[in-house]
């Protein structure tokens, strides 16, 4: 064959790859069509107290978006979460003052996701607008003349179910669960983009494992208002569910409590434990089982880290084997860390891992913690998908522990916070309080995801998380 019919022959062969190569390309970008969000209220059974403030109800935002790639195609997706107010804000202006003020910003996060034009993988549509979605809440407290911001907590717990209906309806235009759309194939941009130059040419995929853990261990919740036995109990709810700690360990299989403690009471809280583990012994005991963990959550509390390390030596000085069941402690100091730069955590993670969650908003909090002797992070879907999963790449590349954390979270927003931990390596357990507090929003999720919500011998089956996008709702 000539030389010239050669090059005309192999250019005419290639020739019907290139648009296939453009449709591959487009299909990675999408961009927001449209928004809808609304709300559901619910009653709580029991209250839950959060930093000292007792909370007896929770407002869900749900969101669902359209996407649109670039060949054309579209796909839906949807979102939800708790507002959490009291957690993320905690302020002296009142419950219904944050939570209009979040409702408020809700409605401007809506429009500005839905009129930006931006356009790539969720996770670059996120990181684009994240500053967009911080000066609308100032322009909240603004117009609102609030006398304090609006936390960026608070505003990452307001964008987190955009977020996540997007990411969602990326996995279902690609027929796939979102989880393995976090690699080169799919995104533009390497982890150095978003994160530091540690990160380059490193791609989420690295560290997002594809397919969910098949089962994992539940952390129940011991809150500090909850009657741990009968004796605790003024008057029975008898609604059908558990009510003490005894009768919730038989019922749901449990070998993971966190426990909720005040911070401003030592003997109290050092107390709290050591009651919580003679009981908890008492009934694994009848059960056979021999190995069980605590978490201890000071929600922030603690006046200094003096106050943890006296607790820590108190637990182990009067229950051995109960501080060595303590897997970690979360949060004991206020979540300000550059104006606590005093309160360090070098003695204490020395003993057990200490962990930042309210602190965590970004890799410059990140990194502080980790100045300040912090060796865990905590997770959580409701700062969003896409700082989830940053912050897990950089938590795993800094060898720090890892845990993800609950809101309370019911339904499509607990399998969002289950499937977070079922696909992020080194998270061993999921907290997941809402059968406990507020079993009504889990209604009609029960019979689709009968592994994820009724738990019978401790562990929860993320297995059962493989639908496409974040696998909650059908595409």
């Amino acid at each position: 064959m000539p030389k010239a019919s050669r090059r005309e022959f192999l250019r005419a062969a290639a020739a019907p790859a290139l648009p296939y190569v453009l449709r591959a390309a487009d299909a990675r970008r999408i961009r927001v069509e449209s928004v809808r969000y609304a709300y559901e209220d619910y009653l709580y059974r029991t209250p839950i107290k959060f930093g000292g403030v007792a909370l007896d109800r929770a407002t869900l935002l749900n969101v669902h978006v359209e996407v649109r790639a670039g060949d054309g195609r579209r796909a839906r997706g949807f979102g939800s979460m708790p507002l959490g107010n009291i957690w993320a804000w905690p302020s002296k202006l009142g419950y219904q003052t944050t939570l209009e003020a979040m409702k408020d910003l809700a409605g401007r996060i809506a429009r500005i996701t839905e009129s930006s034009g931006e356009e790539g993988h969720p996770v670059d549509i996120n990181v684009a607008l994240e500053p967009a979605y911080l000066r609308a809440a100032e322009e909240v407290a603004h117009q609102r003349k609030l006398p304090e911001p609006i936390p960026k907590l608070a505003t990452l717990v307001v964008a987190s179910p955009f977020d996540a209906a997007v990411h969602d309806a990326y996995g279902k235009l690609h027929r796939l669960s979102c989880y393995r759309t976090y690699g080169r194939g799919f995104m533009a941009h390497c982890l150095a983009r978003y994160l530091s130059r540690e990160f380059e040419g490193e791609f989420l995929d690295k560290y997002v494992l594809q397919e969910p853990k098949p089962r994992m261990p539940l952390y129940h919740l011991v809150g500090a208002l909850d009657p741990i036995t009968e004796e605790d109990i003024a008057r029975r709810i008898n609604d059908g569910l558990p009510e003490t700690l005894p009768e919730w360990i038989h019922f749901n299989g449990l070998t993971h409590i966190k426990i909720k403690l005040n911070g401003d009471d030592l003997k109290w809280d050092v107390e709290r434990v050591l009651r919580i583990d003679r009981v908890t012994e008492e009934t694994q005991r009848k059960r056979g089982v021999k190995a069980w963990y605590y978490s201890a959550d000071f929600n922030e509390r603690c006046p200094n880290v003096d106050y943890l390390l006296e607790f820590l030596r108190q637990v182990k000085e009067k229950a051995p084997r109960g501080f060595e069941r303590i897997q970690y402690v979360e949060q004991p100091t206020a979540r300000d860390l550059k104006a606590n730069r005093h309160n360090v955590m070098h003695e204490a993670a020395k003993l057990r891992p200490v962990v930042i969650d309210e602190s965590l908003t970004d890799l410059e909090s990140l990194l502080l913690a980790r100045e300040m002797g912090y060796s865990g992070v905590a997770l959580k879907a409701c700062k969003g998908q896409t700082h989830s999963l940053l912050m897990a790449a950089a938590a795993q590349k800094f060898k720090m522990f890892l845990c993800v954390q609950d809101l309370t979270c019911p339904g499509a927003s607990l399998i969002h916070s289950a499937g977070l931990a079922a696909h992020i390596p080194g998270v061993a357990a999921i907290e997941a309080n809402a059968r406990q507090y507020v079993p009504a929003a889990n209604k009609g999720w029960e019979d689709k995801f009968p592994g994820i919500f009724r738990i019978k011998d401790g562990m929860m089956r993320t297995g059962e998380i493989r639908g496409p996008g974040l696998g909650a709702v059908p595409a």
